[in-house]
């Protein structure tokens, strides 16, 4: 998964409800492209380069996953969603919406299609006053200057605080959750997705560490020799991942996350042991679990087989290609039976089956939608 990096857009119209269009570009991008983070105040400035109408300016920092090629083919999108043809006319033009990256970072990019930091940017007092106001600390990656002293050194003459202002869109809350625990079958996201709310929630992350574990491999080989070692390993380093985890309160941790639950030991451990197997397992998992805390939300991220199988075999992994249908459906009925057997457990069941959360911002956001509301 890509890392969150903060990008900065220009944003600027002169033609129809100038402000309207702006804030429609800015709920676009939050849709689409990442999370609005900050917003500029919105300047009015004359026409730059032709003889047009005055246009208002500003710019927002959004945190975003994707490329910046992919960006920059979201943002034209945009433009032409909101009446804007690149092109139509030759040279500078008036035009309902216009959208450019302007830094993302300290990276430099030169290809036929982007240029970042843009080329013209301390060349235009209007793109580096709101600039200032959002990012005035941040440095020209090629001139190693800050944005503050760009702008104070562009003069500030044609420029006027426009009396409207830009609004951040509205974001999802999971204020009133302490603890969340994430699951679903192999291969359904739910680390990807787990991770993806921890950084865009500031939440503490509890990974599994089934990489770890020496047994998992053989169990693909031989589920009949190895079945039993590996659930009490798996138990075991649960048990302990967790007790660690959620003992250690972070002061700078709003909630925490996690991608799996413990009593995924116990779904498991039926479908693999034998009877006489799951009878002992089933003591010793009873005693450990009652000692753990338990979370406060229950997400399970259902996922047809056929698509299970297609994510299986997308990332890769040697020891899981050899999963069967079987048992991935023998799985799924396993959760859905143990939750109907948990009237007290705080429990949100989605079919992400038809959803791409980690490359579909709009699937993350339905997702996240169904999870905690708009």
């Amino acid at each position: 998964m890509k890392p969150l990096k903060t990008v900065y857009i220009a944003l600027g119209s002169n033609l129809g409800a100038r402000i309207d269009f702006l804030q429609k570009a800015v709920e676009d991008i939050q849709r689409i492209t990442g999370d609005v983070i900050k917003v500029s105040k919105v300047y009015e400035t004359p026409a730059w380069g032709f003889k047009g109408k005055a246009f208002l300016n500003a710019c927002i920092a959004v945190s975003s996953r994707f490329s910046p090629g992919d960006i920059m083919t979201q943002l034209l999108n945009i433009e032409k969603k909101l009446g804007r043809e690149r092109g139509a006319v030759e040279g500078y033009s008036d035009r309902p919406i216009d959208l450019d990256i302007i830094l993302i970072e300290d990276e430099v990019i030169n290809t036929p299609s982007l240029i970042v930091p843009h080329p013209e940017m301390e060349n235009r007092n209007f793109v580096l006053a709101p600039l200032a106001d959002i990012a005035s600390e941040e440095k020209h990656p090629l001139k190693n200057v800050k944005i503050r002293s760009l702008f104070e050194a562009s003069g500030k003459e044609d420029l006027e605080v426009f009396s409207e202002e830009l609004k951040l869109p509205n974001k999802f809350s999971f204020a009133g959750f302490n603890y969340i625990a994430v699951e679903g079958n192999i291969g359904a996201g739910k680390t990807s997705f787990s991770t993806m709310v921890s950084q865009d929630f500031n939440a503490k992350l509890i990974l599994e560490r089934f990489k770890d574990n020496p047994f998992l491999p053989k169990f693909y080989e031989d589920q009949s020799r190895y079945a039993f070692p590996l659930e009490m390993s798996f138990l075991a380093d649960r048990y302990q991942q967790l007790s660690d985890d959620l003992a250690q309160y972070d002061l700078f941790k709003d909630f925490v996350i996690s991608d799996y639950d413990v009593f995924k030991s116990l779904i498991f451990a039926k479908i693999t042991l034998h009877d006489d197997e799951y009878s002992l397992y089933q003591k010793l998992f009873h005693l450990m679990y009652k000692e753990l805390v338990k979370p406060d939300l229950y997400v399970y991220m259902y996922q047809n087989t056929e698509r299970l199988l297609e994510n299986i075999k997308k990332r890769g992994r040697d020891y899981e290609q050899n999963i069967q249908a079987d048992y991935l459906a023998n799985i799924n009925r396993s959760y859905l039976s143990f939750i109907k057997s948990q009237p007290g457990l705080n429990v949100k069941i989605i079919d992400i089956s038809e959803l791409d959360f980690v490359n579909n911002r709009e699937d993350y956001l339905q997702l996240l939608r169904e999870i905690v509301g708009s």
